[in-house]
């Protein structure tokens, strides 16, 4: 029944409801695809391919995919794929085994190039020694191009420890060589090469350049700066001094080589302070520069140069130093060089050396030791006695 203006009309049929269709989207199958491929590239009419586009329903990024499909031989690509999440692995351990197989995949090829590249330093021409520097860098940088398309050059450089600049210089020296600007104000060469004859003329060979440019200026006459003369006559190894000056020689510092103990000694005086501000004591030390050992020591209530006198001679007593077997070095104290003492040395049959005048670090070893002492955690602001400086001392000089 259905009623129309109204009224409703009995004994007829009613008609059967219409059910539409689920809405899909237009998908292109292998088949249409390349049909629709052939139909493009037969056509060359202007204006066919359009036709052919608008009569299909495709744009021309359609045409540009496909094609690309086509090239890399993805038939199952110009297949529409369905939409959605992807299907879930029947095997739920194929994610793990593929991401195995690429892992193993991976780490072959890094095996592969580290091989490759120990092979590359095994053969890379031996020992720095063996053969000369130039025949050893071209070795070198003929096996980075064996090795170029294998490794790569980064990873060949890096092996052989060859700067990548230097393998590009090597392969390519006319592109790396850097032209050579010349500036605006360059002087051009034939008046560069008149600038050698006005400086050579007779009234200008013995004036520097300044008084040639201001003469010649006062002339009326412009050639060129004096600091283009400069570097004109440096480049012909004309600047030289024509001074008669006193020219003193390099003079060679002395040196003094120990290779064994008693065979070099260095001593020293310094003060330690006192219980009060003014009481100062003296500490003498004897110190063998080979072995860096105190071989002897005194702390006394004043510097002497026959307190020294005494040392040196208890010293070398202990020590049996043989005539003509030690040499000892100081710095220029006034104990140090006392008469008493060089008549002492003399007789003992040890040579001296001494300190060069105003220089204050001639003395190492010894101003080290006297570093090492007074930088020492236990060692105190102020000694209270004489016999407690000895104490400290006796316990020091065992620990050092």
């Amino acid at each position: 029944m259905r009623i129309a203006n109204g009224t409703a009309v009995l004994g007829m049929k009613p008609p059967e409801v219409e059910v539409r269709a689920k809405a899909s989207r237009r998908q292109f199958t292998a088949e249409n695809t390349r049909r629709i491929l052939r139909e493009a590239d037969a056509w060359t009419e202007p204006g066919a391919i359009g036709a052919l586009r608008r009569r299909e329903g495709v744009y021309a990024s359609h045409l540009t995919t496909w094609r690309a499909q086509r090239e890399r031989g993805e038939l199952a690509g110009l297949t529409p794929k369905k939409r959605g999440p992807a299907p879930t692995p029947s095997n739920p351990l194929a994610a793990t085994v593929a991401a195995l197989e690429r892992d193993v995949s991976r780490y072959t090829v890094r095996a592969e190039r580290a091989e490759a590249v120990v092979d590359l330093q095994k053969k890379s021409g031996g020992a720095p020694g063996d053969r000369p520097a130039a025949d050893r860098r071209e070795a070198l940088m003929a096996r980075i191009a064996d090795q170029q398309a294998t490794l790569g050059v980064a990873p060949a450089c890096q092996a052989l420890a060859v700067p990548r600049a230097s393998y590009y210089r090597w392969r390519n020296p006319q592109a790396m060589t850097p032209a050579v600007r010349r500036g605006p104000r360059t002087l051009p060469p034939e008046e560069q090469a008149h600038v050698p004859t006005i400086l050579h003329d007779d009234r200008f060979t013995d004036l520097p350049p300044a008084e040639v440019y201001a003469t010649l200026l006062d002339e009326g006459t412009y050639v060129c700066s004096t600091r283009t003369m400069d570097r004109i006559l440096e480049e012909h190894d004309e600047v030289q001094e024509r001074r008669r000056q006193l020219r003193h020689p390099h003079a060679q510092a002395p040196e003094r080589l120990a290779t064994g103990p008693n065979q070099l000694w260095s001593w020293d005086i310094t003060t330690l302070r006192g219980p009060a501000k003014w009481p100062y004591f003296d500490l003498y030390v004897t110190l063998d520069v080979f072995s860096r050992s105190v071989v002897g020591w005194m702390a006394a209530l004043r510097e002497s140069a026959t307190l020294a006198q005494r040392l040196i001679a208890q010293t070398c007593a202990r020590q049996g130093i043989a005539h003509g077997q030690l040499t000892v070095h100081a710095d220029r104290g006034p104990s140090v060089l006392a008469k008493s003492v060089a008549v002492l040395l003399a007789d003992l049959g040890v040579s001296t050396t001494h300190s060069w005048p105003h220089v204050s670090n001639d003395n190492p070893y010894s101003e080290s030791q006297f570093k090492t002492l007074k930088y020492h955690p236990e060692f105190p602001d102020r000694f209270g006695s004489l016999q407690d400086t000895r104490s400290f001392l006796l316990a020091f000089f065992v620990w050092d």
